[in-house]
């Protein structure tokens, strides 16, 4: 009878090593800090475009009202987007927000992971997008609007942008298909498993 292997022991400057490379995630933690100011700041450049269109609403013609709001939709998601970020990039990259059962959770942390934020981020900077080549269009009207080559480009990189995130969404769904086989496979193998023995 053969004796079993015991499974191979790292050694303690390996673990060193590995436990220092682990705490290193926490120098992540500063950054998402800094992204919560930067929230701070675009409250209070929000705040700061409403005080303006509600004060001058009589003296700005349909079009200025519409930039106007069209900027604050644009900060509105942004801000959207900051917070994805903080929240989802801190709990998959940092550390778990432990915020399970709470009535304001998000329903997409339950089940975030880098694929999923990828995806979001992306839609996001698609929605971003979106409002920015539309005040383009708007202001293209305008005298000394922008010029034919700017709305082209910024077409051409909205487009970019929607490419990359149909291609990020397929990239998450091969990879759900992928876990959704492996999970089935383990499953068969344990079902099987005990008619083989017998």
């Amino acid at each position: 009878m053969s004796t079993p292997i015991p499974p191979p022991r790292d050694g303690g400057f390996g673990r060193y090593i590995g436990g220092t490379i682990f705490f290193s995630r926490w120098l992540q933690a500063p950054l998402y800090l800094g992204l919560i100011v930067a929230q701070g700041v675009y409250v209070a450049h929000f705040m700061k475009e409403l005080k303006h269109l509600v004060a001058d609403f009589n003296d700005l013609s349909e079009a200025d009202i519409m930039l106007i709001v069209l900027g604050l939709v644009d900060v509105v998601m942004i801000a959207n987007l900051l917070i994805m970020v903080i929240i989802g990039g801190y709990e998959t990259f940092v550390s778990r927000i432990r915020m399970s059962g709470h009535p304001d959770q998000p329903e997409w942390l339950s089940h975030v992971n880098p694929n999923v934020l990828n995806v979001k981020l992306a839609m996001s900077i698609i929605g971003i997008s979106s409002v920015h080549l539309l005040k383009t269009f708007i202001e293209a009207g305008e005298p000394g609007g922008p010029s034919n080559d700017v709305m082209m480009w910024q077409t051409i990189i909205h487009m970019a942008f929607i490419v990359s995130a149909v291609a990020l969404s397929f990239i998450d769904w091969l990879s759900q298909k992928a876990l959704l086989m492996e999970r089935q496979h383990v499953a068969h193998v344990a079902a099987t498993a005990p008619a083989d023995a017998a």
